[in-house]
């Protein structure tokens, strides 16, 4: 009972993802400004502006972008509306933000995917029953869902958001309580995740919410390029998931 809580709670955006498996500047002016501190010349250029929702969408990772055999599918509106988390400590919200696929901040724009895929493989059509049957399981366990949120901003936005995210790493070492569509979950600890190397900077963190009875653990990485942000979601039924580091580097190849 308290997996299908878990499921259900936490990181219901990864969820949905695992769901789809089941269907397959110079200036020319004259020397009296040539003693101008460049401070000064600097600070008169414009602030970066954020992506819209539309720009966002231009680059988001697609079907035909995604690594071979996995399933690119946007969630629906109704899923989305399902997904509002909130948590006890007013610390981890940027971690219980990344999960449920809610904009870090005050963000320009927003787009939103998920990509479902497996480390497993289907058993060979003349194989014994047992066999298929243990190659059904070891793909149900393999399978990754990874929810793909981006967020643009203003001038300093992204890094402000991104820098929020690593604290509540720090902060939120000894676990929080998450509440998402109407069930509450008790997150045991989060830990450093697998290395990314990906944009300007990157993050990934491991939110350990399992128990005795089943071993379960998410993922959650961010990839900031520019004033833009990638965060990914990443959950699986087998325990840790595996870092999707395909979907990651495909992500961010298109954000340039």
């Amino acid at each position: 009972m308290r997996t299908t809580l878990i499921r259900r709670s936490v990181l219901s955006a990864s969820a949905v993802s695992l769901a789809l498996l089941a269907t397959a500047c110079g200036s020319d002016k004259s020397d009296t400004k040539a003693d101008a501190k460049p401070s000064e010349a600097s600070s008169s250029a414009p602030a970066a502006k954020g992506k819209t929702d539309a720009e966002l969408e231009a680059v988001l990772l697609t079907q035909a972008d995604a690594p071979k055999d996995s399933v690119v599918k946007a969630p629906t509106a109704a899923q989305l509306a399902a997904l509002t988390a909130t948590t006890d400590k007013a610390d981890c919200k940027p971690l219980v933000q990344a999960a449920s696929m809610a904009p870090q901040g005050t963000s320009t724009g927003v787009a939103r995917t998920q990509v479902g895929g497996t480390s497993g493989k289907a058993a060979d059509p003349g194989a014994s029953e047992a066999d298929k049957l243990k190659a059904g399981l070891e793909m149900l366990t393999g399978a990754t869902g990874t929810a793909v949120t981006l967020t643009s901003y203003d001038g300093k936005g992204a890094e402000e958001a991104f820098a929020g995210f690593k604290k509540a790493g720090t902060a939120c070492a000894g676990g929080y309580t998450m509440t998402q569509d109407g069930e509450t979950v008790k997150v045991n600890k989060v830990t450093p995740g697998d290395a990314v190397t990906a944009g300007d900077e990157a993050l990934s963190l491991i939110a350990d919410f399992g128990d005795a009875e089943a071993p379960m653990a998410a993922q959650l990485v961010m990839v900031r390029k520019g004033n833009t942000l990638a965060t990914f979601s990443v959950q699986n039924l087998g325990g840790k998931p595996a870092l999707p580091k395909d979907v990651i580097d495909a992500q961010a190849k298109k954000l340039g």
